[in-house]
């Protein structure tokens, strides 16, 4: 099989795609469903997502696969993205089954520390992203901060001021119910993509491949089809499986990396099922 050898210039470029073709999407995603509960989008007569759709959990498939008995890479140390994230994910997840929302945006800020190694050059794409972890933020430390302490007080208040199905009204007297659930649906694209790339074989299909089948499986159902086509040709622009590797733990050994991010995605598996149980229990997977 003849292999095509991309130029260095090209392959500059592909090495320092991975934030935007990431954060392109998360932004597509995020951006066109505020854009939709302000215009109606989710009402009865116009709904974003068609009925009648199950609610599911992820498969076990992150927690089945075992990191090698080794040295601890630096990433997933006290000062390491990957490590950072996960202890703050996993401090969101309450014995008594409850998540915690502020260590969940906690994780959720990390997790984009961790998609941004280019740092300001993305800082639009970053500062939408955080537009939602802040606006979630306001209300943890907010005058109505008891209905914000965990997802099911959340979700009581939730009951109280929307109904599934309907746009608010009026967004400041909304429960913020909607921004989590975005931020849920974006958490498995993540969870999924992560993984798939830590578990790929290096002569199967490449992670851009991979992470757009990820896409397809959780957030294009929710995308009208510009932005899922969009969304497609953003995934053209992802570096090899190596460089993401590299680029996800610095200074670690290929298989090193790869156990890394099986074990985040792991973490984030277990916080989106969690999250998935308790929004479908009170009926508010249909919010957006």
């Amino acid at each position: 099989m003849r292999v095509a050898v991309r130029p260095p210039a090209l392959r500059h470029w592909f090495s320092h795609s991975i934030p935007l073709a990431i954060f392109a999407l998360l932004l597509l995603y995020l951006s066109v469903r505020s854009l939709g509960a302000r215009s109606g989008c989710g009402s009865r007569a116009q709904p974003c997502v068609p009925g009648g759709t199950a609610p599911f959990q992820v498969r076990q498939e992150s927690g089945t696969l075992e990191a090698p008995e080794r040295k601890r890479p630096p990433c997933l140390g006290p000062r390491g993205m990957l490590g950072r994230m996960m202890r703050r994910f996993h401090a969101s997840l309450k014995p008594e089954g409850d998540v915690g929302l502020s260590p969940y945006l906690a994780g959720w800020r990390a997790l984009v520390e961790f998609l941004t190694p280019l740092g300001s050059v993305f800082a639009f794409a970053t500062r939408e992203a955080f537009t939602k972890v802040t606006d979630l933020e306001a209300r943890v430390h907010g005058p109505d901060a008891e209905h914000y302490w965990s997802l099911a007080a959340m979700a009581r208040r939730a009951g109280l001021l929307e109904q599934p199905g309907a746009a608010p009204r009026d967004l400041t007297r909304s429960s913020g119910s909607r921004t989590l659930l975005l931020l849920h649906r974006a958490l498995r694209w993540s969870q999924l993509c992560l993984h798939r790339v830590a578990t790929g074989a290096l002569g199967g299909p490449d992670a851009g491949v991979q992470c757009s089948d990820a896409y397809r499986a959780a957030l294009g159902p929710h995308h009208p089809w510009l932005v899922r086509q969009t969304a497609r040709l953003a995934f053209l622009a992802f570096p090899g499986r190596r460089r993401l590797l590299e680029l996800a733990c610095p200074g670690a050994t290929e298989a090193e990396a790869r156990a890394a991010l099986v074990r985040a995605a792991g973490t984030l598996e277990d916080v989106y099922n969690r999250t998935q149980s308790l929004l479908a229990e009170r009926g508010l997977l249909q919010l957006a």
